[in-house]
């Protein structure tokens, strides 16, 4: 921890107790970076910072920052004026309250900073603030002000650390209202069944375990092109080319496909599939909910196959009744002797 630069340094508000800290980043990025080049010749292309009234490259020195009016006039704003605002979150990550953990949404959470304590005289208030949420089993929620802008925090332990995660404001946080599936749907018990056998199937993972095989995959490509040699080939992929999938069979699959992975057995039970409806038909049928319309389809056709047999088969029985009862020639009956 005392090797890794800081981003930030201040102080934790708790009530009347102020505890020196230092903001360090929790997280770091192994994604692999890509520079831009001129195909022609392979030259390297970069990005120059060009000054539109002088018309010539400016030096990060000369660079400030200013606030775009809507009328486009530009409203020069210097780190002297942000640095004097007369909020209490300047330099300090201040308590608000104490809540559950279950009370923060997680489509809050941003970036992860772990806070230390910023000298000796500040250990002895961190180690209390450390042990009073420990014991509480409760997050802080803190308002705090990071490259320019004020922000919500949630302190929360992690081993012996107070870690801090970033959280968006609620007006940050998109509604669901356009998101969500916008036709009506029936999913039936045998679905959901076969749904939560698929889950209790694949079970728990220790997330330890996994790993970046995109990643690995592209530093296998770059070693290759390194040193010469051909490029692994990527692995065939099945498509289903856009087909309509049986859902209950796609879920019967799986739970046989992920059955056999773990070693186990699978029985040869069989349930019963109702093929989802093709393309021609689901474009003619009216706009109802898909388990009815299949239900009452099959019924008609159903009761117009019956019927069909039905005639049919009287049909055929009063022909071979009449063939039966066809007149034939009398024949003269022996009487018996007296």
């Amino acid at each position: 921890m005392l090797h890794v630069r800081s981003i930030w340094n201040g102080a934790i508000s708790f009530g009347l107790v102020s505890i020196p800290i230092k903001l360090v980043n929790a997280t770091e990025s192994h994604s692999i970076s890509f520079r831009q080049i001129h195909l022609d010749d392979g030259g390297r292309v970069r990005y120059r910072k060009v000054c539109e009234l002088e018309d010539r490259e400016v030096s990060t020195p000369e660079i400030g920052k200013a606030y775009e009016d809507a009328d486009g006039t530009l409203i020069p704003i210097t780190d002297e004026d942000l640095s004097s605002l007369p909020i209490p979150t300047a330099r300090t990550i201040e308590i608000v309250a104490f809540v559950p953990a279950d009370r923060i949404d997680p489509l809050q959470m941003d970036t992860a900073y772990y806070l230390s304590a910023n000298g000796v005289p500040a250990a002895k208030p961190y180690v209390l603030l450390r042990e009073a949420l420990k014991r509480s089993q409760k997050v802080a929620v803190a308002k705090f002000a990071l490259r320019g802008r004020e922000r919500l925090g949630m302190l929360r332990v992690v081993d012996d650390v107070i870690a801090m995660h970033g959280l968006l404001w609620p007006d940050e946080i998109r509604a669901t209202d356009e998101v969500a599936p916008d036709t009506s749907v029936t999913v039936r018990d045998k679905e959901l069944d076969l749904a939560d056998a698929l889950m209790d199937t694949l079970g728990e993972v220790d997330l330890a375990d996994l790993h970046d095989d995109y990643r690995e995959a592209v530093e296998e490509l770059i070693a290759a092109k390194a040193s010469g040699v051909e490029a692994p080939a990527a692995p065939a992929v099945g498509r289903t080319g856009g087909k309509v999938l049986d859902l209950m069979a796609a879920l019967e699959k799986s739970v046989r496909a992920a059955k056999e992975s773990r070693g186990e057995e699978t029985g040869q039970e069989t349930t019963e599939v109702t093929p989802l409806p093709t393309r021609k038909s689901a474009r003619t049928a009216p706009k109802e909910v898909a388990g009815k319309k299949s239900t009452s389809a099959e019924k008609k056709t159903t009761a117009k196959k019956t019927t069909t047999k039905t005639t049919t088969k009287q049909s055929t029985t009063k022909k071979t009744a009449a063939k039966k009862t066809t007149p034939k020639k009398a024949t003269p009956r022996k009487r018996a002797s007296a």
